[in-house]
């Protein structure tokens, strides 16, 4: 069994900047995600996009704020358990054990859950499950591997339009496909793609893949309409997500539908187990990136006192350390 000051529990930016705020006031931290790459939901559905509203950034891309955290909290070489689910926790001697999968277990000073929404699983496109073949994806980690592709997007909303703009650039043709005529997306998302050289097509689906190993076509069917086959060498099935809190929901955490309600300490109802980022509850809250970065530092600094009631509560700003 090895032991950690802090497991942090999602590698998402919360998560990520309680690495560096956990090692900031020299504990080990090691930080647990189901996803094999830190960045959480950003990484996973849109690294590309712009973020407006994080202090101190006009606006940075999801990619280059992850790369910044991550490069923020070096210094303190935080252990990353990537592609790992955190599935039990108990109690010895008052002190967190979490099990992870594949039977390895942390001895922890203090547990800190920044797991976002939970676990969150991409809705599939129905016609991907006659399809054996290759191609279709969910998220799109690298947009250049795409360049040069014919690229056929199905969804309305935010990613679905999010990845229209980011791809246009690089790949031969886009193509968005929605079953209805409104968008969820942003108005100015998708009036920017609308001014673009993307064909648009509502109120259709996607009726049948063609291909091998890889798709190469697919059947678009509008409503009412026939069938049309256009050249595809990737789907990107941006159909948005289901979420859930998945083993955590059995750690006997008290909770308001799927999120973890915590104090003003960011404390939960278990010892020495504090939360931090959208996955909490509490009067008042704000679900946003800057939220979870003071929600973190607080659940940090009362941790440090859960693990040595001698230690200071606030240690001063991290700019007057040498």
């Amino acid at each position: 069994m090895r032991e950690v000051d802090v497991a942090v529990i999602g590698a998402g930016p919360t998560g990520l900047f309680a690495a560096y705020y956990a090692g900031f006031r020299g504990l080990s931290v090691a930080v647990v995600d189901a996803l094999p790459e830190p960045g959480g939901q950003i990484t996973a559905m849109y690294p590309e996009k712009l973020i407006l509203d994080v202090a101190g950034f006009p606006a940075v891309k999801g990619r280059d704020l992850v790369a910044n955290l991550l490069a923020q909290a070096a210094p303190h070489h935080p252990e990353y358990l990537l592609g790992t689910r955190a599935e039990k926790l108990a109690h010895t001697d008052g002190r967190p054990v979490l099990g992870l999968a594949g039977g390895e277990q942390l001895r922890c000073g203090a547990v800190l859950v920044t797991g976002g929404l939970g676990s969150f699983t991409p809705r599939p496109l129905p016609v991907a499950d006659s399809f054996v073949g290759g191609g279709i994806v969910y998220f799109v980690p690298e947009p250049t591997a795409l360049a040069d592709r014919d690229v056929l997007i199905v969804g309305g909303g935010d990613s679905a339009f999010d990845w229209a703009a980011t791809l246009q650039p690089l790949a031969r043709s886009v193509t968005l496909v929605h079953r209805r005529e409104r968008f969820r997306a942003h108005a100015a998302t998708v009036a920017r793609v609308l001014s673009l050289p993307v064909r648009v097509v509502v109120n259709a689906e996607v009726t049948r893949l063609h291909g091998d190993d890889t798709v190469t076509a697919a059947e678009i069917t509008v409503r009412g309409g026939a069938a049309e086959t256009l050249p595809v060498d990737t789907v990107v099935a941006a159909l948005g997500f289901t979420a859930d809190l998945g083993p955590l929901a059995e750690w006997g955490l008290r909770l308001d539908r799927r999120h973890i309600v915590v104090d003003s300490a960011m404390a939960t109802n278990l010892p020495r187990v504090f939360a931090a980022g959208d996955i909490t509850e509490y009067p008042g809250k704000v679900r946003l990136i800057a939220t979870g970065f003071g929600e973190a530092a607080t659940a940090v600094n009362n941790a440090a006192v859960a693990i040595d009631p001698a230690a200071h509560l606030f240690p001063g700003h991290s700019s007057e350390a040498g």
